[in-house]
């Protein structure tokens, strides 16, 4: 049996998932048998998927992760971002099932946040990090940035209500206009691969670097990555003047910061509502009083 977090648990429930959860252990019987490598031990800290350190049969170390069907085509959208970084900025990929939302890849080490370090050298880390997949890519089946903001937006409506308003409605109607004027800026000419979720717990170190996990994948503006980073760190956020991290992270990338503060506004209270939808606390908590801030400024 495996350890299945609350969190975890609470996807799988909101993804009505309940039978993959049961089927957890023959999936992963099955695969091993299939991809010939042994389970080692569960790896904890995944919330939208299930991650098992393995040995290939030729002794190589590996990881299994197995994710919660949940979003459409989100196992393909990451399989198809970890083809096309090869192992440069994301993890080898060694056999995926877009089918069974499986994929065995390269083991890598400790996540950038047990390193302790401060938060502008954590910024350089993950700047970098990112900044390694952005390409302009040809005929690929990848979600765009305008795409995804309209989903964001139907998102944060849609969470808003079914978790009781938990935030602003200066903060909701901020970030709807900012997902809007993103959306309009989208081009296809300029769009490049993002990475869609560069955090600090998805940078893990490779080496004397680090490499991202967990790539959502998008044809989008780089602008959108930062953003994701915008939207980490709420209380530090807010301890001095929001603006300064945009400025920062525009600084290490020669990124828009406008572009970077206005994706971290709707990431953030996207990111907050859906915490509150599987009681991931009190980071929640802590990213919609945020919001409810910067909506103020």
């Amino acid at each position: 049996m495996f350890d299945i977090s609350d969190v975890l648990r609470n996807e799988a429930h909101a993804a009505n998932a309940t039978a993959w959860l049961d089927g957890l252990p023959d999936l992963v019987s099955t695969l091993a048998d299939e991809w010939e490598f042994s389970a080692v031990r569960q790896l904890s800290g995944g919330t939208e998927s299930l991650v098992i350190e393995v040995t290939l049969a030729d002794g190589t170390p590996g990881v299994l992760k197995l994710l919660v069907p949940r979003y459409e085509n989100a196992t393909a959208n990451e399989v198809t971002v970890l083809e096309l970084a090869a192992g440069n900025g994301c993890p080898r990929l060694y056999a995926s099932d877009v089918t069974r939302g499986a994929m065995l890849m390269e083991r890598l080490g400790r996540p950038l946040s047990e390193f302790g370090l401060p938060i502008e050298r954590r910024h350089e880390i993950l700047a970098s990090a990112a900044s390694q997949l952005w390409r302009k890519v040809f005929d690929v089946d990848l979600p765009t940035g305008a795409a995804k903001g309209r989903w964001l937006i139907d998102l944060i409506l849609d969470l808003w209500e079914s978790q009781s308003r938990p935030c602003t409605a200066a903060a909701i109607e901020h970030a709807v206009d900012c997902a809007e004027r993103r959306i309009a800026a989208h081009d296809d000419d300029t769009a490049v691969l993002v990475h869609g979720d560069v955090h600090q717990w998805n940078t893990l170190q490779a080496g004397d670097g680090f490499k991202l996990v967990d790539p959502d994948g998008l044809l989008a503006e780089p602008e959108y990555d930062m953003g994701i980073v915008m939207r980490e760190d709420p209380n530090e956020l807010i301890e001095g003047d929001p603006w300064e991290r945009a400025h920062r992270l525009a600084g290490l990338t020669g990124l828009d910061a406008v572009a970077i503060w206005e994706w971290g506004v709707v990431e953030r209270v996207s990111n907050g509502l859906a915490c509150f939808q599987v009681d991931l606390q009190p980071f929640g908590v802590d990213t919609l009083r945020a919001a409810d801030v910067v909506a103020a400024l």
